[in-house]
């Protein structure tokens, strides 16, 4: 049986009525996003069309996921809550803080020795406020939910940006800060802006080395790492149907690399043998009882234009492998074209390492394929040129990959398998040399490339693939190699090709697993003590934020002027840094240090305007707030992208810089700022960027008044006595101003609780 399946025949109850009610009060035929959307308002009896794009709308999802590095602090949140359970279904998932190095037998018990007070911490508040504990080694949080608690039509949230692979199972799974699984955990409602819709019509089917990998990488060319923005993106269409539903999951995954809101596919017969493959016959049932529900309305698949806001259409027969990268997952290259794109750029032709596996691919489809290309080494003769490594996403697909003899395969070629979580992915990866920061190219299967990223190295190049496209390029050692036309030479001399990929959608045999790592909460958690040193370097309780003061922001000092991109690996660094997740006073001490200041084009060097030198980033904040000085950030375009962690709006926080003013946000970003009682504040003129001076002083005027749409003005005080100011705008409505006032959200879910 299914978990929670009580949850989720309550939500198919009542699913068809509230589409109905829903049709009527929009007056149209319904995309499936739109289902979902109004099936979950918090509201049930409203009597609003609402905007898209425009109006806040406050939702009730069914379930919260959390990983290990976000949970930490987003249980601390709901520690300061004052309830006493969850009141959603929800769990906690250790994929994170597992470093790899050597492989699954030696890094798990490094990590479960390392990391013992972390994961001692997470299992004990789990056991005492009702959530499901899945301990290390049991999977990626977003494979094990895809597993285990996604269902069709569902809503979740999860506090990392990847919760979106969901949507391959027909959810609309977004990621969150965990201020945001605070509140839902809490029993508040929770508040999204109404997406704007964009469908992808999917005709054909996929052949030969295209994989549903390529799609997104396609997607991703398309939209641009911010085209997604504000937007979910449905997929639809005959070759939608025709993929797997884990091939679905992984186009969903990286939807959250062009800044989608979430992305998702309509029920269909791949989902429901996924549902019965995972042991889950009774989610199916209950889908099957209202499917036509579960996918959009037929007229709005037969004349898309007419109800999505952008229209992409792509031809999978016609599609051809994409390698994506590098430094950014939407520099989109077909394989048939990287060998001249690569050479005209610079780029390093020999690759060191290929990685395959993480929580985008490693189904066991991903793996069936991939293993069909590495048993040609040894078929063909041939010999891996480039280290081959491996993260399953989950001890059940590791389990099963072992019974049907992968691994077997994959040692053969000299993989090596790391323990069923990130790893590499969110840069916990210990590469030998890195250090060196020598100029290097790995491709892998993975999401996200950003500079620094797998390995901490700004100098290694990665590329994005399909797995079975990774496989190939490192059997190869090279980047300009195409598999659907190049031939390797094997150890006779022989020109050889290698075979199109092949494999199961589904183990034919079933899925099969010992033990999947999960461990259930007490019924009655209310005598579980959960114990957190004064003295931890890795944990410390929260104290609360203060109120805004009541006045505009005088004499701000700028902290410094992010050139570029500036994702939340620049202003918090994943890697060696995940230790301090739960401490965020040290986790801190890396706030903004891989951005790079406009004024030197150097990264962890600002001006101290206290002492007129430049040093460390939080060193000079530190200073500034030891000396009852606010600061403010200032950033370019698409600030914040990537993951959704909030340490990135937190630690700004906690160190005393009152505002952040860029080009544009990335939603997540945006709300975490919003959620900490931070100002974060857009250029209205996006030209004014350029007349911010180092050494300004700086006020925010018009706070006393803050209101919804009514931009505020930004004065700069030059240093030789003249004087600018323009109007900044910000997208606040009314209970996010409270926020603000309060000091942030949490402070006024402590005062509902006093009260």
């Amino acid at each position: 049986m299914a978990f929670d399946i009580e949850m989720i025949k309550k939500v198919y109850a009542n699913f068809g009525p509230r589409v109905e009610a829903a049709r009527k009060l929009v007056g149209r035929p319904l995309t499936l996003s739109e289902k979902i959307l109004y099936t979950h308002l918090w509201d049930e009896n409203t009597n609003t069309s609402y905007v898209r794009g425009t109006d806040y709308v406050d939702f009730a999802p069914d379930r919260v996921a959390m990983q290990d590095a976000t949970a930490q602090m987003a249980l601390l949140q709901f520690m300061q809550a004052g309830r006493p359970k969850v009141a959603v279904p929800s769990t906690v998932h250790c994929d994170h803080l597992i470093t790899a190095k050597f492989g699954a037998e030696i890094d798990l018990p490094a990590a479960n020795t390392e990391s013992k007070e972390v994961f001692d911490f997470l299992a004990s508040v789990s056991n005492k406020y009702g959530i499901g504990f899945w301990k290390p080694g049991a999977g990626i949080i977003h494979q094990v939910v895809l597993e285990n608690y996604a269902f069709p039509g569902g809503m979740m949230i999860g506090t990392d940006s990847h919760t979106v692979n969901a949507g391959g199972l027909g959810m609309v799974a977004i990621g969150v800060g965990g201020a945001d699984a605070c509140d839902v955990m809490a029993g508040l409602p929770w508040e999204l802006k109404f997406p704007k819709l964009i469908g992808v019509k999917l005709t054909g089917k996929l052949n030969g080395w295209a994989s549903p990998k390529d799609v997104i990488l396609k997607v991703a060319g398309i939209l641009t790492v911010k085209g997604g923005t504000g937007a979910i993106v449905e997929y639809f269409g005959e070759g939608a149907t025709s993929m797997s539903c884990t091939g679905k999951g992984t186009i969903c995954n990286m939807g959250a690399e062009i800044g989608a809101t979430t992305s998702t596919f309509g029920y269909d017969e791949s989902m429901e043998r996924y549902l019965r493959a995972t042991d889950r016959a009774d989610v199916a049932d209950a889908a099957n009882a209202v499917k036509e529900h579960l996918t959009g309305d037929a007229e709005v698949y037969a004349e898309p234009d007419k109800f999505f806001d952008q229209l992409i259409e792509i031809d999978l027969s016609t599609l051809e492998p994409y390698l994506n990268g590098p430094f950014t997952p939407d520099l989109a290259t077909p394989i048939s074209k990287m060998k001249e794109v690569a050479a005209a750029n610079g780029w390093p032709m020999k690759i060191d390492v290929g990685l395959i596996g993480s929580c985008t691919n490693s189904s066991y489809e991903d793996i069936s394929r991939a293993v069909s290309v590495a048993k040609q080494v040894a078929s063909k003769g041939l010999t891996a040129k480039a280290e081959y490594c491996i993260n399953p996403g989950s001890e059940r697909v590791r389990f099963t990959i072992a019974r049907d003899g992968f691994l077997d395969v994959f040692n053969q070629i000299g993989a090596k398998v790391f323990t069923n979580a990130c790893g590499p992915c969110i840069g916990m990866w210990d590469r030998v040399g890195a250090e060196k920061q020598e100029k290097n190219t790995i491709v892998h299967s993975f999401n996200r490339n950003f500079a620094k990223r797998a390995d901490g190295n700004p100098n290694t190049f990665a590329f994005v693939g399909s797995p079975e496209l990774v496989t190939a390029l490192a059997i190869a050692g090279d980047l300009s190699f195409n598999p659907l036309t190049d031939t390797l030479t094997n150890a006779n001399g022989e020109q050889v090709m290698l075979d199109e990929p092949t494999g199961d959608e589904l183990p034919t045999r079933g899925f099969d697993v010992d033990d999947d790592g999960y461990q259930q909460p007490a019924a009655d958690g209310s005598g579980v003590q959960v114990l957190v040193s004064p003295t931890s370097s890795r944990l410390q309780l929260l104290d609360p934020f203060t109120p805004w003061e009541g006045t505009d922001l005088k004499g701000l000092r700028l902290l410094i002027k992010a050139k570029g991109k500036c994702t939340t690996d620049h202003i918090s660094m994943a890697g060696p840094w995940l230790k301090f997740r739960g401490h965020l006073d040290n986790i801190s001490n890396n706030m903004l240090i891989g951005a790079v200041n406009f004024f030197n084009d150097k990264t962890d060097d600002v001006k101290n305007l206290l002492t007129e030198e430049y040093g460390p980033v939080p060193a000079t904040q530190r200073a500034y707030k030891a000396a009852g000085i606010g600061t403010i950030v200032v950033g370019d375009e698409n600030y914040g992208e990537g993951s959704s962690r909030e340490h990135a709006a937190m630690e700004p926080r906690h160190l005393g810089v009152r505002a952040v003013l860029v080009k544009s946000f990335a939603r997540i970003h945006e709300t975490n700022l919003k959620k900490q009682g931070m100002l974060g504040l857009t250029f209205a003129n996006k030209e004014d960027y350029e007349k911010i001076r180092e050494d300004d002083a700086i006020d925010i005027v018009g706070l006393t008044t803050f209101t919804p749409n009514v931009p505020l003005t930004l004065v700069l005080n030059h240093t030789d006595g003249s004087k600018e100011e323009f109007p900044v705008n910000h997208s606040y409505n009314a209970q996010q101003i409270e926020w603000f006032k309060a000091g942030g959200a949490l402070n006024i879910i402590r005062r509902q609780v006093v009260a």
